[in-house]
């Protein structure tokens, strides 16, 4: 589900960026002979669709955020729930009780670093996409 979710954000991102470097290549390309006829539309709507674009960015970063905490605390949820399971079949002190205890730290410590690693590509990703933002809005002002 979360690879899923960040195929759609990566499509997301580059159907943008090319959409947004045809629509800057005809407008060069347009009005190529008068360049200052053209400075002024560019610098409004460059700045206008690359703060749109940042907002959408950020707003499916903090989306895919959410969803990368909510999925760690379902895979801690399970990983507690069949512990108590395991400790509630078995006897106490047992080898397998202890093993599932010891089982679900490692997941638990497993969850913390796996949504830590994504959430870090998430703000990787979104920086990216600012600085192309950015870039953009630099070549026509």
């Amino acid at each position: 589900m979360k690879l899923n979710h960040f195929k759609n954000l990566g499509r997301w991102v580059a159907t943008t960026l090319f959409c947004l470097s045809a629509i800057t290549f005809v407008w060069q390309g347009a009005f190529f002979a008068n360049n200052s006829a053209m400075a002024a539309p560019i610098s409004i709507a460059s700045g206008d669709v690359g703060d749109k674009v940042k907002d959408k960015a950020e707003d499916v970063a903090k989306g895919s955020k959410n969803l990368i905490r909510d999925t760690q605390d379902k895979v801690k949820d399970a990983a507690s729930s069949n512990a108590k399971k395991v400790e509630k079949s078995t006897d106490s002190d047992s080898n397998v009780e202890s093993k599932a205890k010891s089982d679900r730290n490692t997941i638990f410590k497993r969850a913390d670093e796996d949504a830590d690693r994504t959430e870090k590509a998430v703000d990787k990703s979104m920086n990216a996409v600012e600085r192309a933002v950015d870039n953009i809005k630099d070549a026509f002002n």
